[in-house]
């Protein structure tokens, strides 16, 4: 899918990001509806989710870094506890 960027990147890119001074977010199992009104680039942390959109599917979990375009529209569902660091850009 080319709405939603997922990748595993290395360890020292994740220290070199700065992902400590990011917002942070977490979320027990769930499900919601979302829009992104900016671009946003999320780390996980830990924990599990899917993501739904009018394209597919896309699963990410702790490790990931994930991107979400600015205008997307989707369904979030917190498969286990999620805790993820973010910022827009």
């Amino acid at each position: 899918m080319s709405e939603i960027k997922v990748r595993k990147p290395p360890e020292d890119e994740v220290k070199s990001m700065g992902i400590k001074k990011w917002h942070p977010w977490e979320c027990e199992p769930s499900s919601f509806d979302w829009s992104y009104v900016e671009t946003e680039i999320c780390y996980i942390l830990e924990g599990k989710a899917k993501v739904t959109t009018a394209e597919g599917e896309v699963e990410f979990g702790k490790g990931d870094l994930v991107e979400f375009p600015r205008g997307l529209k989707c369904k979030w569902e917190v498969i286990e506890k999620i805790k993820k660091a973010y910022k827009f850009g």
